[in-house]
């Protein structure tokens, strides 16, 4: 071996010791063959957490206005139009020709190149409450509650068919695999309880078509995994396999979680792996659920008189039923509970199905805001009221279409001016026009009751600092806060 042999074979053998003994190397073929646990790892090394199941320092960043959410979310569009915001000129120019000007060039879902003709309001409305807010008679018992909404009327919206729409709505983006706000929310707080996951979701449908709704609108993203959403099953059981197997016992069940732990902290030190922890944070959460979900689904400690305010059967399945389950869990310490209804997609048949859909609604939310204000939780508790986007002023049949350009969204509880009404849509209820409200706009406005401030909170991934809010502008809505 000559002399430049001999200096290269140093040379590499120096470089192979680095790399070992560095792990450098390691940590490369794992970013090669499993890219997220290797932005993973580096998330881990540069977010600073506290005891609150690994959550940000310094948050919240200003006093908060509220502990939680509650995010009645009604899936499928409801038609701003028969709810909440009343067109007196779409019930006088019935049946005429929409005027070209609004909707020329502009994204229509399904009526691209067809005749649009106005369809009136199809049901009467009211003023309601001492505000005098306009509401439509679909509601029987949402209007006993109308002093108490915070109504805005100028919301919009990017994406005009329904995943996409819901995606961007949960996460201010169409982009998967990004991190829903449930996710950012406990992310950012933690839960209060250690019992029960900190943002869970139920479902429920009926009146009208039932898109269906993917599990990632509730998922943690790039986030550790153990920020995601957990799906409760509205009949049966909530948890599948929650309780032991027959002849386990609950000790048995601890030792072998002891001993799954035992082998994963070794796995954790030698990788430093957050989504490591996620999993042992996990298998402990689910070893405290045995014991926590019975006890939360037992409704023998409820009086037959606020069972008879949700007007349904525990258990049954309905979204009344997920109404008071989200109040006990809202007692409990979960952070972020969302509570998705299926059946507001009306593209025909709209006089009928959205007053068969409020029918289903209606009472769950109502008796939700009474129950929460007589326990003193409504101060501490956002509510959320809406859905994807709305519908539009022309008729499709005896239906409407998708409709992005402006819409409804009702918040109650906490941190809001209850009784109002905020922005407006144009005579037609087609375009937003004053005080718009972008669904970031939303996202910061909820951030900032939660004490968070939107601009600052951010997670680092693939070298790049992610906001719920993305980097495009967004304000918050300092004119409904209470």
């Amino acid at each position: 071996m000559n002399h430049h042999e001999l200096q290269r074979a140093r040379l590499e053998l120096t470089r192979r010791t680095f790399l070992r003994r560095t792990g450098i190397g390691s940590l490369a073929l794992g970013s090669l063959l499993h890219p997220e646990l290797a932005g993973s790892a580096l998330a881990s090394q540069e977010a600073e957490s506290d005891s609150r199941r690994g959550s940000p320092k310094g948050l919240p960043h200003h006093p908060p206005r509220i502990k939680r959410v509650i995010h009645l979310c009604m899936a499928g569009g409801p038609s701003h139009l028969e709810t909440f915001d009343y067109k007196p000129t779409l019930e006088k120019l019935d049946g005429q020709p929409m005027p070209a000007s609004i909707t020329a060039g502009q994204p229509i879902a399904q009526l691209q190149g067809k005749a649009l003709k106005v369809m009136g309001p199809q049901h009467p409305f009211q003023p309601r409450g001492k505000s005098g807010l306009m509401m439509s008679d679909i509601f029987e018992h949402m209007t006993g509650v109308a002093d108490e909404m915070c109504v805005i009327r100028s919301m919009h919206t990017e994406q005009i068919n329904h995943d996409p729409a819901h995606t961007f709505f949960n996460t201010g983006t169409v982009i998967s695999g990004r991190p829903s706000m449930g996710a950012w929310v406990l992310y950012g707080l933690g839960a209060e309880t250690e019992n029960l996951p900190g943002y869970i979701v139920l479902t429920s449908e009926g009146g009208g078509q039932s898109q269906p709704i993917s599990s990632r609108q509730w998922h943690s993203g790039f986030l550790p995994s153990q920020y995601q959403g957990v799906q409760l099953h509205s009949t049966g059981n909530p948890v599948h396999y929650v309780r032991n197997p027959d002849g386990v016992t609950r000790q048995q069940q601890r030792d072998i979680i002891d001993t799954v732990a035992k082998i994963n902290q070794v796995r954790q030190r030698e990788l430093h792996d957050r989504e490591i922890a996620s999993k042992l944070s996990s298998y402990e959460l689910a070893f405290r659920m045995q014991a926590s979900v019975p006890e939360l689904t037992d409704m023998s400690d409820e009086t037959a008189s606020i069972i008879d305010m949700y007007g349904c059967t525990p258990g049954d399945g309905s979204f009344g039923s997920n109404c008071l389950l989200a109040r006990r869990l809202a007692e409990r310490g979960v952070r972020f509970i969302q509570l998705y209804h299926r059946g507001w997609d009306h593209h025909g048949g709209v006089k009928k199905g959205v007053a068969r859909t409020a029918k289903l609604v209606d009472q769950g939310t109502a008796a939700l805001i009474k129950d929460l204000k007589q326990r003193d939780m409504l101060k501490d508790t956002l509510i959320i009221w809406g859905g994807e986007f709305g519908r539009t002023p022309m008729a499709q049949g005896d239906g409407r279409d998708h409709h992005i350009k402006g819409f409804t969204t009702v918040m109650m509880g906490g941190g809001v001016k209850a009784g109002t009404t905020y922005g407006a849509t144009d005579e037609f209820g087609y375009n937003a026009v004053e005080n718009k409200v972008h669904v970031r706009d939303f996202h910061a406005t909820m951030l900032h009751m939660l004490g968070i401030d939107h601009n600052r909170f951010t997670y680092k991934f693939q070298g790049l600092d992610f906001r719920l809010t993305g980097v495009e502008e967004a304000h918050v809505v300092k004119d409904i806060l209470a």
